[in-house]
């Protein structure tokens, strides 16, 4: 953001809520929006914000957010707070170049991925701080996109405000469900010690907010945050994007579901066990799975075992237009997931009018609506009732179309990104009203808390701080959200 523009401040009049328009600092470790759930919150809820008057700076690392553009989006830009980008493919976990390295948060970034750790959260929360203060006053609110660092306790220049879409405690949980052998056992709980860091931090924090009731319980039980500092705001689908085109051909049999094809929370071998079984009745169902191939790994060996090789495509990289045409192509959509935090996929599939087949995981059935009114829901990890609900809607056209027309009806009236940006900035209003004691003068501040102090502290030693903090990391570990 230039400076010509920070000085502009929010734009004149009032915002579509008739108040004062908001500067507002929207925070993200992680922004590809074409991979993870993260980016694509970052893109639609800014483009919102901004459509609703208020001026929003999105401030994250790579893989950097793509943001709409458009005439009615002036208030939106991009700054650009550079990590080591360690996990950047074609050479992810790479050494850096001695001189590549800047500061001691530089240092710790390594030090971590060098000794099995996950480190972006941490040292992102660490450089953002550095960077609000050093911008004090330019900011009405900042909004934290699940980073939940140590950084960003204490004083961050203005009221404060975290996204947390789920605990990543259940996907740690679940890796150590499925891991084999203490060695692979050991590596899932250090590469998810940042969790720890996650608990501390979420537990500090004034106004939390999440995407379903289910997550509100998840982080209650698992962060142990106070019920009454978590607000539920419901994020929704593009449904200008994400709509019904009856000049797409469907295509006979297909399936099409969006899935990381070895992460266990995904359910992906569940359905290529259950594809298996419909196509004994259905000899012309296949799959389509948006994202990326394992080469290894129990998908890979599921394909292989029931000689799927053909009947399973992996897609990866395509533009929005192309994915939308994808999924308005298939006859059924299906989300097997073991548990999700929202699904943005089943919200999307029944934007678009296309019948969903979905498990009761986690909130997806706060999403997907009820059983055989708006989708056909299915218990998580049971493949036969998978291939049942997949054979069922395969061979009833008239079912696919009634579930088609209420899955759509459904989104249009629930789950939209305006309304998740009206309701987004009801709360940023209420952290700002209630924001005259700051997080860093409430009593029970642990020593971790303090440790991250240094970063505004004039003299403080980067040797020091760096120690500090370097101590609590190696006590505490850190999770596998590098696509």
């Amino acid at each position: 953001m230039t400076a010509e523009a920070r000085e502009a401040g929010p734009g004149e009049g009032s915002a579509a809520d008739g108040e004062r328009p908001l500067r507002i600092a929207l925070l993200t470790y992680k922004g590809n929006p074409f991979c993870g759930g993260q980016g694509v919150y970052v893109r639609h809820l800014s483009r919102e914000l901004a459509r609703l008057g208020h001026r929003v700076e999105v401030i994250g690392a790579q893989p950097y957010p793509v943001l709409d553009e458009g005439e009615d989006l002036a208030g939106l830009s991009l700054t650009e707070l550079p990590s080591l980008d360690l996990y950047r493919q074609p050479d992810p976990f790479r050494t850096p170049r001695r001189e590549e390295f800047r500061d001691w948060i530089d240092a710790l970034e390594v030090a971590t991925m060098w000794t099995g750790g996950f480190p972006e959260p941490l040292t992102f929360s660490l450089r953002a701080r550095r960077h609000l203060r050093a911008r004090r006053g330019d900011f009405d609110v900042v909004h934290d996109n699940q980073t939940l660092g140590y950084g960003l306790l204490g004083d961050v220049g203005a009221p404060l405000v975290t996204t947390i879409h789920h605990p990543i405690t259940v996907d740690r949980q679940l890796e150590l469900d499925a891991a084999e052998g203490w060695r692979r056992r050991a590596s899932v709980r250090r590469w998810y010690a940042f969790t720890r860091m996650q608990k501390r931090v979420a537990r500090r924090l004034p106004s939390v907010l999440t995407v379903s009731g289910t997550s509100r319980q998840e982080i209650v039980g698992h962060l142990g945050v106070s019920r009454d500092r978590i607000h539920v705001v419901h994020i929704g689908a593009d449904t200008d994007l994400f709509s019904p085109d009856p000049s797409v051909p469907q295509v006979p049999g297909r399936i099409v579901t969006t899935s990381s094809a070895d992460v266990p929370l995904k359910g992906l071998v569940f359905l290529i066990e259950a594809l298996a079984k419909v196509r004994t009745e259905h000899p012309g169902a296949h799959l389509v799975v948006v994202g990326k191939r394992a080469k290894d790994g129990p998908v890979a060996q599921a394909i292989e075992r029931y000689g799927l090789e053909g009947a399973v495509e992996f897609v990866k990289g395509i533009s929005d237009a192309e994915l939308v045409d994808l999924v308005r192509s298939a006859e059924v959509a299906c989300v097997p997931s073991l548990y999700e935090g929202f699904s943005l996929p089943a919200a999307e599939a029944m934007a678009t009018g296309t019948p969903l087949v979905a498990t009761t995981g986690g909130a997806i059935p706060e999403v997907a609506g009820p059983d055989g009114e708006t989708c056909l829901a299915v218990p998580p990890g049971d493949a036969g009732a998978l291939a049942a609900a997949l054979g069922r809607l395969l061979g009833d056209p008239q079912l696919r179309a009634r579930l088609g027309v209420a899955g759509r009806e459904r989104v249009l009236r629930r789950f939209t990104w305006a309304r998740a940006a009206e309701g987004t900035v009801a709360r940023y209003r209420e952290a700002m009203a209630g924001s005259a004691v700051p997080v860093a003068a409430h009593p029970g501040r642990s020593a971790v808390t303090r440790a991250a102090r240094p970063l505004g502290s004039p003299g403080a030693g980067a040797a020091t701080a760096g120690a500090a903090l370097v101590t609590d990391v190696d006590s505490n570990r850190e999770s596998r959200a590098t696509c």
